[in-house]
């Protein structure tokens, strides 16, 4: 990020990575205690909390808030500030918040912390990082392929969950269950999943040429 983009979002991005990093940590607790309960161990809870797409996003909308902050002089800082980065970041998330409301919010019925973790992983956290992004969109131009180059963590995802469900014999998701559905349907299932996100990364893709566009739009005076 630039320095004056960087100076004018900090206290911004600072409050997206203290929700982000609350709710990944009181979500990890919860999941080893889940797995405790089903007479599994600690290592199992760890395996399935990194299991879900939920969990790995707001643990890299965490990451993308905290290193630029933190380390904004390293080379790791920067490339998390940059608005690629970015980008995908808040494309995933939003994701998280749309498919969980649309398909998920009623598959189960969380209570106590495990409620409050759920309202803030799928919700509070998708809403207050794309507000970040039509506050302060990266100041470089965004590529017109970025999109297409966010989708490849989507797709990372979907291969390490097939990978995954292999290896354990389970799937995160019911729409990616290799044995309850076979790959054929997993396949298109995953394939319309990635077309949403793209077209979801366009959509922040062009709130941020919009957004960049009103910030350097001349201001006529008044006759």
């Amino acid at each position: 990020m630039d320095v004056e983009h960087n100076v004018r979002g900090r206290p911004a991005l600072t409050l997206v990575a203290v929700i982000a990093w609350f709710a990944v940590l009181l979500q990890l607790p919860l999941s080893i205690r889940i797995a405790l309960g089903n007479g599994k161990s600690v290592v199992d809870g760890l395996v399935a909390f990194l299991g879900y797409f939920t969990v790995l996003t707001n643990i890299f909308v965490a990451l993308a808030a905290l290193l630029p902050l933190i380390f904004s002089r390293t080379r790791l800082g920067r490339w998390f500030g940059t608005g690629m980065v970015l980008g995908c970041a808040t494309t995933a998330i939003l994701l998280v918040g749309i498919v969980y409301h649309l398909l998920l919010r009623n598959v189960w019925a969380p209570e106590g912390l495990q409620w409050v973790a759920d309202i803030v992983l799928h919700y509070a956290v998708p809403t207050v990082f794309f507000i970040y992004w039509v506050l302060f969109p990266p100041r470089q131009k965004l590529p017109i392929w970025a999109p297409l180059a966010w989708g490849l963590y989507p797709l990372s995802y979907i291969a390490y969950a097939l990978i995954r469900g292999e290896l354990l014999g389970s799937y995160p998701y019911a729409f990616i269950d290799v044995t309850s559905l076979g790959y054929s349907k997993v396949l298109i299932n995953s394939f319309l999943l990635l077309v949403v996100f793209v077209v979801l990364g366009s959509v922040v893709h062009a709130v941020a040429w919009l957004r960049n566009r009103m910030n350097t739009a001349p201001v006529h005076a008044g006759a």
